[in-house]
C-alpha cells in the first residue's frame, strides 16, 4: 500500500496569523510554569503508548485530546506494514516526550472504530485535536513525512488550541531507557525567521516581508520563509481595506481583474478558500491578454499561500488548466 498524505495546510486560520503566534507562545509559557513548578501531573513515557478499545475511546482520546494533540494507529497483527510503522510511531512519540499521546487501536477487534472513521485499508493514522478528527496519513510512510506531518500536528494544536501537551517524568517507573539526544543546533536562518515572527507578532508586516525576503536571498528554498513570506504579503495587501467597498466592487465589475482580485485576497484572509480560487477562476475566462496573466498569476501566488499539497489547490489548478485552454 503506498502511503498519502493528508495535507493540513489551510487548518489555521490566515486571519489569524498573530493570535496565532501569541497563542503559541502562551502554550510555551504554560509548559515552561509546569515545568518550574515542579511537574505536577507529570506522566511516565510509558503512559505515552497506550492501547486503546471502543470502551474506552470516549476517555482515552477524545477527552484527553482537550489537553493534548491524540495520534491513533489503526493496525492488525496480520498486516505486514502495520508492523514496520507501529514500532516508529512509537519511538517518535517517546522523542517528542509529551506533545502528543499515541493510541492504538486493533481493528479486528475494533470493528465499528474502524468502520466509523471510514477506514478502507490499513496502516491508517489519524489525529483527534480537541474533539475534532483529523487523517493524517495511510500506509507505511517514510520517517520524513511522518515527522513533518507530527510537527504540523503539534503547530495545530499549539496555535488555534493552546495545547500545551504533557509533562513527562523521565525517572517514573516503568519509564523505558532513552538516550540523550544531542541538543541541535540553530539553523542558519533562525535569528532572521524569529524576527519575521517578532515582526508579525508586533503588526509590523513590512518587517516580516523584508526578514522573510532576507533569509529567501539567501536561500531561495527555504520552505517557511516561503510560506511566511506569501502569507506576510497576503495580510499586507488586505490591511486597511474597506471591505464593503471592495466586495461591492467586485460586484459591480465582475470583470475587473483588480477588483476580483482584491475580493479574492479577502476571501481567502477570511478562510473562504474555494471562494478566493473560484473567483479568479471565473475571472480567467472573462478577461484577455496582460489581464488574464495577471489573475493567473495572482491565482498561482495564492496557491502558494494555501500550500501546494491541499486538494482544494489540486482541484483549482485542473479548473484554471480548463479555462486558459
Amino acid at each position: 500500500m503506498q502511503p498519502r498524505n493528508m495535507s493540513m495546510s489551510g487548518v489555521v486560520d490566515l486571519a489569524a496569523v498573530k493570535a496565532a503566534q501569541e497563542a503559541k507562545a502562551k502554550a510555551e509559557q504554560a509548559r515552561a510554569e509546569t515545568a518550574r513548578q515542579g511537574g505536577g501531573g507529570a506522566v511516565s513515557p510509558a503512559d505515552l503508548v497506550i492501547d486503546v478499545d471502543e470502551a474506552s475511546f470516549e476517555s482515552a482520546v477524545i477527552q484527553r485530546s482537550t489537553e493534548v494533540p491524540v495520534v491513533i494507529d489503526f493496525w492488525a497483527e496480520w498486516c505486514e506494514p502495520c508492523k514496520q510503522l507501529g514500532p516508529l510511531l512509537e519511538r517518535l512519540t517517546l522523542e517528542y516526550n509529551g506533545r502528543f499521546l499515541l493510541a492504538k487501536v486493533d481493528v479486528d477487534a475494533n470493528q465499528m472504530l474502524m468502520q466509523q472513521f471510514g477506514i478502507q485499508g490499513i496502516p491508517a493514522v489519524f489525529a483527534v485535536v480537541a474533539g475534532q478528527a483529523l487523517p493524517l496519513f495511510q500506509g507505511a510512510a517514510p520517517e520524513s513525512q511522518i515527522r513533518q506531518t507530527l510537527d504540523q500536528l503539534i503547530q495545530v494544536g499549539e496555535q488555534r488550541f493552546g495545547l500545551t501537551g504533557l509533562l513527562v517524568d523521565p525517572d517514573a517507573e516503568g519509564a523505558p531507557a532513552v538516550a540523550e539526544a544531542p541538543e541541535e543546533p540553530a539553523g542558519p536562518y533562525d535569528a532572521l525567521l524569529e524576527a519575521a515572527v517578532q515582526a508579525l507578532d508586533a503588526g509590523d508586516l513590512g518587517g516580516a516581508v523584508q526578514a522573510y525576503k532576507n533569509v529567501l536571498a539567501d536561500d531561495p528554498a527555504n520552505t517557511e520563509a516561503k510560506l511566511g513570506l506569501s502569507q506576510a504579503e497576503l495580510l499586507q495587501r488586505v490591511q486597511g481595506l474597506d471591505a464593503q467597498r471592495v466586495r461591492q466592487e467586485a460586484a459591480e465589475k465582475p470583470a475587473d481583474p483588480q477588483a476580483q482580485i482584491a475580493a479574492a485576497d479577502l476571501d481567502l484572509v477570511g478562510g473562504h478558500v474555494e471562494d478566493a480560487f473560484g473567483r479568479l477562476v471565473d475571472t480567467v475566462k472573462k478577461v484577455f491578454g496582460d489581464d488574464r496573466d495577471a489573475v493567473r498569476v495572482h491565482l498561482l501566488g495564492l496557491f502558494e499561500v494555501v500550500g501546494a499539497d491541499d486538494p482544494r489547490v489540486a482541484k483549482a489548478r485542473s479548473a484554471l488548466a480548463r479555462a486558459l485552454f
